[in-house]
């Protein structure tokens, strides 16, 4: 099953997807958050063939949601309806911040990492949500 990784924000939407096992994923784009985004992401999943989408919630560090979280949830509603795929969310809280300690790490300047960090915070929250799926079939 090939999943699709969103990390929505209000400016732009990272887009991350697995390979057609459901095992590993890969960071694929950035859209701009404007109308006709989800449009957009409706064709990306028909030409790749995406099963089901997972949406990053930005959880409060203290685990309630926020204003961010709840927009990210109706855009999770919104995708649901548009594609008639299964939506689900996953705890997001510092992937931006993992991304860019990544990035770093891996030496790319400033400039390139604020490029970049959108759909490498979506490839993290693909790589939870599929890491957990693993799990819970492993019933470990």
């Amino acid at each position: 099953m090939r999943y699709l990784g969103v990390d929505y924000g209000r400016a732009r939407i990272g887009l991350a997807i697995s390979d057609p096992s459901g095992t590993l994923a890969q960071p694929l784009g950035v859209l701009k958050n404007r109308p006709g985004a989800i449009e957009e992401i409706r064709r990306i999943i028909a030409s790749h063939g995406v099963e089901r989408i997972v949406v990053g919630l930005p959880l409060n560090m203290n685990g309630e949601e926020g204003e961010m979280a709840v927009e990210a949830r109706n855009f999770a509603h919104r995708l649901r309806e548009a594609t008639g795929l299964p939506v689900d969310t996953v705890d997001e809280r510092l992937t931006s911040w993992e991304a860019h300690a990544i990035m770093k790490e891996a030496g790319l300047r400033r400039k390139r990492r604020s490029q970049m960090v959108d759909k490498v915070a979506a490839t993290l929250i693909l790589e939870r949500y599929l890491a957990r799926q693993k799990k819970d079939a492993s019933g470990c």
